[in-house]
């Protein structure tokens, strides 16, 4: 006989409708509504790190909310006061690495959002 609990409290089957649920709802909110801008394609590698992998440190809400939000703040100040440049794209992850790293809410898909900001700021401007 089939253990429906054990199928229902799989670990991957968690993670993948925990990370549905979650991208689903910042897809409709980015899509559906006037809202902004809620999808990140750092948000992906972010899901499977807090669903899959809850337990390493990378995936403690501080490193994910404080990681995010203080790699996106550098993208946004290097927006605001540079040209996107190879040269600024390249210092704005840089900076917002060792900014994680030094206020330890290492979060590693939030790297990338220096590097989003500044995309999504280069593409507005076309």
């Amino acid at each position: 006989m089939i253990n429906l609990k054990k199928i229902i409290c799989w670990p991957p089957l968690l993670a993948g409708v925990g990370a549905a649920v979650t991208i689903g709802i910042l897809a409709f909110i980015t899509y559906q509504t006037e809202l902004g801008l809620w999808l990140l394609a750092s948000f992906g590698a972010t899901v499977v790190i807090v669903f899959g992998y809850h337990d390493n440190p990378f995936a403690q809400p501080k490193n994910v909310f404080f990681g995010h939000l203080l790699t996106t703040l550098v993208g946004i100040l290097f927006i605001t006061f540079f040209e996107v440049s190879f040269v600024t794209i390249g210092l704005a992850v840089g900076i917002g690495v060792m900014l994680m790293m030094a206020f330890k809410i290492t979060h590693p898909p939030a790297g990338g959002n220096s590097r989003s900001e500044e995309h999504t700021s280069e593409l507005q401007s076309q």
